[in-house]
């Protein structure tokens, strides 16, 4: 007689797989399709190859899913355009399948990356300098230049973030980039500099937000500021070749800076039509509160001169209340922020400005876009007051007020994604809620 099956307990993992399926996968029927898949994961894929080596950056989309995404949809694609292109990875994504580029930002570093991410250098010529470069270096740390000369920067909190030996070093480094006459290799140089400066500073390394470091870590803080750029500028280096070797000659990328809220200036599309893909990874929120982009920046902002340094944050998406009591077109986020306006009014409010640009910015990217041509939006789903946003249903919802099609939200882990997973929530001390632990691609085509 056969023995009798056990039935099967499911364990507390189970329950929270079961959970999340229940939550997130939808029925085929109601002619939407939404789906986890794990192959987008990409855990043990190389995230730092070519130019995406350049500089650390908040919430990077990491390469592989630009690409893919590129692959699937982008097939005869001969322009893509990314509003919200940060340092650049859709667009060195790109360049390297011989696509066109053109991406915005309002975060002058962010641009300034992203541009230097997609300049094809004469790699001779870059040497003559890194070779410079290295003898300056080799000059100063044997005493044959005095560094107590240098004129040091002049600006806001400077001593709170250096001290004055850090800062009589890095002040020799800008002198000598500032004297580089070629712009591009300026540019080469400004970011290797860039992430120095932050390396170098008494910020926690691990912050996106400016967080001093302890007193006690201060007093053993020590860092080898010129070992550190000659080690970035050399990383850096190597992307470079390893980016000229893959990426197609014809191609090109081009960075602009304007509001894709207030509008997208037609004439960027003048000589190439209108864009065949968009690919991007929107903010999840306002910067003051989610990912503070601005305040990442300030630092290197300030340093390379860059006018409006704090102010980044502020000028972004939802930086400024707007729209507080505007009803949106969007069933899924006029649910939420009646849910999230229960729980805290005022908080509500920089949720509600949030998506007030959002949505506009969405109109006007739909504006640009081919008929037939596709925009994938990868977002995640934040928490405010312990509601969750559904941004991709949302995201989904607003293009489709643009006359685009929903095809698919393709749901995938962060494994690897540089981005705060906590927050607080309720601003009580100790008191963490988890904000994504998942990514949603959203791809629409415009019908």
């Amino acid at each position: 007689m056969p023995k009798k099956r056990k039935k099967y307990k499911l364990k507390k993992k189970d329950n929270v797989v079961k959970e999340f399926q229940e939550k997130y996968i939808i029925s085929p029927s109601n002619g939407s399709k939404r789906y986890i898949d794990e192959t987008w994961d990409f855990r043990k894929e190389n995230t730092k190859e070519y130019t995406h080596c350049f500089h650390a950056y908040p919430a990077m989309m990491i390469p592989q899913i630009a690409r893919r995404i590129i692959a699937t949809y982008g097939k005869k694609a001969k322009l893509l355009f990314d509003p919200y292109c940060g340092t650049g990875t859709s667009l060195v994504e790109a360049n390297i399948v011989d696509i066109d580029a053109i991406g915005t930002d309002l975060n002058p570093l962010a641009r300034l990356i992203a541009e230097t991410k997609t300049t094809s250098l004469n790699i001779q010529t870059l040497d003559l300098y890194l070779k410079d470069f290295t003898d300056k270096v080799f000059a100063f740390r044997f005493g044959k230049r005095d560094i107590h000369s240098i004129v040091l920067p002049d600006f806001k909190n400077i001593d709170f973030w250096f001290s004055k030996t850090i800062q009589r070093q890095l002040a020799l480094i800008k002198k000598y980039i500032e004297k580089i006459s070629d712009v591009p290799i300026q540019n080469f140089f400004k970011v290797a500099f860039s992430e120095t400066i932050r390396e170098c500073s008494y910020t926690k390394n691990g912050e996106f937000k400016l967080v001093r470091m302890t007193e006690d870590r201060i007093k053993k803080f020590k860092p080898d500021v010129l070992g550190i750029i000659e080690y970035k500028l050399s990383r850096n280096r190597n992307g470079l070749i390893s980016y000229l070797k893959t990426k197609k000659n014809g191609a090109f990328a081009r960075i602009h800076q304007f509001n894709s809220v207030e509008g997208i200036p037609k004439n960027i599309f003048l000589l190439e039509g209108n864009a065949d893909i968009v690919v991007t990874s929107p903010p999840y929120g306002d910067s003051r509160t989610t990912v503070a982009y601005g305040q990442f920046s300030r630092l290197a902002n300030q340093w390379l001169d860059y006018s409006g340094a704090s102010q980044v944050d502020n000028i972004l998406m939802g930086g400024v209340r707007n729209g507080v009591n505007y009803h949106f077109k969007s069933s899924a986020l006029n649910e939420t922020i009646e849910k999230i306006n229960k729980q805290d009014e005022n908080r509500c409010k920089d949720v509600t400005s949030f998506f007030y640009d959002y949505q506009k910015s969405i109109a006007n990217v739909s504006s640009v876009l081919k008929h037939g041509g596709h925009a994938c939006y990868v977002v995640g789903n934040r928490t405010v007051k312990g509601v969750n946003i559904p941004m991709d249903e949302i995201t989904k919802q607003i293009f489709q007020e643009n006359d685009l099609k929903h095809i698919e939200t393709i749901i995938r882990n962060i494994p690897n994604k540089r981005m705060p997973l906590e927050n607080s929530p309720t601003n009580v001390t100790g008191e963490k809620s988890t904000t994504m632990r998942n990514e949603f691609i959203v791809v629409c085509q415009k019908k």
